[in-house]
């Protein structure tokens, strides 16, 4: 358990490196910062492709050969970016590395298939902490390595972590036979089904997608705020603003025991009542420092807890499907982290900060309303 924790920490991390670079690389290559944005939305869309063409496989072939296969073309892709002599040969890397980087969501259903039943929110929420935990840090050390060695230095690192895990991976994983025989075209189209049949699978999806959405929305444009008056931090300063995040990753073991204990959709209420009250905190990041560490703590806070009971309550719908049911459910959230993305490039180079969060409050409200609508269903129809 902890070794999928940490494996998928290292492969998700690939994903968030660039976040704090983003000043930096707009200015190595002279563009704007809404098109250095647009490198986390490159790969953040490949991340999105490799959920919908790749994780479903999960189901049909050996997963740690195709763990481990991925995990070497993801080293080929961090060598790229290291290396990319413009900005869309560093879009084409990042997009490479999004796509094969969802090694972590064929570990995750794993994890959840090796877990006992009345176990598996506690499991999923261990291995679930080390990936956001990979996600937070990330930031810090990429922010602190480009310090050091530049931020090309920070993709060659981790091209050699993903070596090492690639070996580490080989040996210890389980060669477990797959779970379906169906071809690969009618597992595709089984995605949608699950997604049709199930209301709850639906429901959760919408959670997922607004905090996906929030959660790139205020890491793409944060760097933006930080780096300008009246911060004017480095890379390796903004790279700490990291680690603000990790109280909302030790969130992820209590949301996994609370799933345990069947309160998943009171507490989803709560969760994304502490990520609206984050973005209210960071509307006063341009003034206040302090202000904008309690609004990130808040706002992870919220979003990964909320995640962490959405992954354990649809792991429960089909155990036979888990690697599709995480297709439908990441291949969304991450289709609208890319918007998010995007969105909030954009919003920052129209309006400021306070554009970003009114965005970011748009993406809770629309959350909220979802759950308020669910918690007037009737008692049979769990959300």
């Amino acid at each position: 358990m902890r070794l999928l924790a940490v494996a998928c920490g290292a492969t998700v991390a690939n994903l968030y490196y660039a976040q704090p670079l983003l000043d930096t690389i707009a200015q190595a290559f002279g563009v704007s910062t809404a098109t250095a944005g647009l490198i986390v939305t490159a790969s953040q869309i490949g991340y999105a492709a490799g959920l919908v063409f790749v994780v479903p496989l999960g189901d049909l072939v050996h997963r740690r050969r195709l763990v481990c296969r991925l995990l070497l073309l993801t080293t080929l892709g961090l060598l790229l970016t290291a290396a990319a002599p413009s900005i869309a040969v560093l879009a084409v890397g990042v997009g490479v590395v999004g796509v094969t980087s969802v090694v972590a969501q064929v570990l995750v259903p794993l994890a959840s298939e090796l877990a006992a039943e009345d176990d598996r929110g506690r499991v999923v929420g261990v291995v679930m902490s080390g990936l956001l935990i990979g996600i937070l840090v990330a930031r810090t050390v990429s922010g602190l390595l480009a310090g050091l060695v530049g931020w090309r230095g920070v993709y060659v690192a981790g091209a050699a972590v993903m070596l090492v895990l690639t070996a580490a991976l080989w040996r210890a994983l389980p060669d477990t036979p797959p779970p379906s025989t169906l071809p690969y075209r009618r597992l595709l189209v089984s995605v949608g089904t699950l997604v049709r049949r199930e209301g709850v699978l639906r429901r959760r999806m919408h959670y997922g997608a607004m905090g996906m959405a929030s959660f790139s929305a205020l890491w793409t444009t944060l760097t933006f705020l930080l780096s300008r008056e009246p911060y004017h931090y480095g890379d390796a300063v903004i790279g700490l603003f990291g680690l603000a995040g990790l109280v909302g990753a030790g969130s992820a073991r209590f949301a996994g025991r609370l799933s345990d204990g069947g309160r998943e959709h009171a507490a989803t209420g709560i969760f994304w009542l502490l990520v609206l009250a984050g973005w209210g905190f960071l509307a006063l990041g341009t003034t206040s420092l302090l202000a904008v560490i309690v609004g990130i703590v808040l706002l992870d806070l919220g979003v990964q807890g909320q995640h962490i009971l959405n992954q354990s309550t649809i792991y429960a719908l089909a155990p036979e499907a888990r690697s599709r049911v995480t297709t439908a459910y990441m291949g969304h959230n991450f289709l609208w982290g890319a918007a998010g993305s995007a969105a909030g490039a954009l919003a920052f180079s129209a309006g400021g900060w306070g554009a970003v969060c009114g965005l970011g409050v748009a993406f809770s409200v629309l959350a909220l309303v979802g759950w308020w609508h669910d918690h007037r269903r009737p008692a049979a129809a769990p959300a």
